[in-house]
């Protein structure tokens, strides 16, 4: 009995012994899961590898765009409001003075031979155009051609070892980018801001025909439009053209045109002085699930026909009101802007296939593309 009771003592204390080593060293193990099960978590840890610091300035980048950017001061001739007026002229003559209305934008140089973007409400209706460089020098600049659709125009001036800028990739951009907004904002002179893409794709803004805005925070003010957009590394990547503003200032939210947009109208204004744009003639609006339902359509992305010209290449196609157009050339269509840009897209003269959803029916029309007519510039 004694030898019993001294086997019992001895393993007791054994025990105690490894419960306390395995609760000072191991304490996870004593852990147990309600079923009984020790939980296994697998944690998967960043590699210990430094963010690369942000630049601490932005003076390279605007060094090198800088040079490339100008200052436009147009002027313009306007006659008295009521000089077409027989009495008003009967009584006042014809010599009546002339105002001079004064404006200012910037630009960009965008080639060595002198070409130079800028928008096209800078120079709009303009007599005389005058550009300044930030090396001091001075020119006049003569209109090579205007797009008002997009807000772009051409310049050309005639000076020797022109600065010309680089063009970025404007298709690459993320929101969050930092870029720099370089320009004559109130006609202070050239400043620079700096912000972050805020958003990209901004469109149905009512500012121009064909959208597709870098929107951003960077300081724009009155001055700045038709001013540069560039990267970190000075690459241009827009054409400064708008800002929302109660005030009339910066309130953080502008608009650039994409460089990709603008180099391509850029081009065709240097090659041919207009930009060719394909036409159907039909008025669309956004398809809605509720017009959906209504219609017992079964789809519910595409384009509303609300109207179709007569005698237009929509209407000779066959195309009518209410139907759906889901596809341009093999291109889907979900919206009034893709549906505008796919048939821009187009080469008048072409024939092009449009799908149609007419009720329960999918129809597949071909179209006689036409060119776009040329459309007044709205007012700003």
């Amino acid at each position: 009995m004694r030898k019993t009771w001294l086997i019992f003592s001895q393993a007791v204390t054994v025990a105690v012994a490894v419960l306390f080593v395995v609760s000072t060293l191991k304490p996870q193990w004593l852990q147990r899961s309600p079923t009984g099960v020790v939980p296994s978590v697998s944690i998967i840890e960043a590699p210990a590898v430094a963010a690369a610091p942000a630049p601490s300035t932005y003076s390279a980048a605007a060094k090198r765009a800088s040079p490339a950017v100008v200052n436009i001061a147009t002027s313009r001739t306007t006659r008295a409001p009521h000089m077409d007026d027989p009495w008003f002229r009967f009584f006042f003559g014809d010599q009546v003075p002339q105002q001079q209305q004064m404006g200012l934008g910037s630009g960009v140089i965008v080639s060595p031979e002198g070409y130079v973007l800028t928008n096209n409400h800078v120079i709009e209706g303009a007599d005389d155009i005058e550009v300044m460089l930030s090396d001091g020098r001075k020119t006049r600049g003569k209109v090579v051609g205007t797009d008002p659709e997009t807000d772009l125009a051409v310049l050309r001036i005639d000076l020797d070892k022109l600065p010309a800028i680089t063009f970025g990739d404007s298709d690459a951009l993320e929101v969050g980018d930092v870029v720099l907004a370089i320009g004559n904002p109130f006609g202070v002179g050239q400043t620079v801001t700096s912000g972050i893409v805020s958003a990209l794709g901004r469109n149905q803004l009512g500012i121009n025909t064909f959208e597709n805005f870098i929107q951003t925070d960077a300081a724009i003010n009155p001055g700045n439009s038709g001013g540069a957009l560039v990267d970190a590394s000075g690459n241009l990547m827009g054409i400064n053209t708008a800002i929302y503003s109660r005030s009339g200032g910066n309130m953080g939210i502008g608009f650039a045109i994409p460089a990709s947009t603008a180099r391509h109208v850029m081009e065709s204004l240097i090659r041919d002085g207009q930009v060719t744009r394909g036409w159907i003639g039909v008025e669309p609006q956004d398809l809605t699930p509720e017009m959906a339902q209504t219609f017992n359509l079964p789809i519910e992305e595409g384009v509303l026909i609300t109207g179709v010209l007569q005698g237009g290449p929509a209407q000779l196609a066959g195309i009518r009101p209410g139907d759906v157009v889901v596809a341009v050339a093999g291109k889907p269509v979900k919206s009034t802007v893709q549906l505008l840009n796919a048939v821009a897209e187009l080469v008048p003269g072409s024939q092009a296939t449009i799908s149609v959803q007419r009720g329960r029916e999918t129809l597949e029309l071909d179209v006689q593309v036409a060119q776009r007519p040329k459309l007044q510039r709205r007012m700003r």
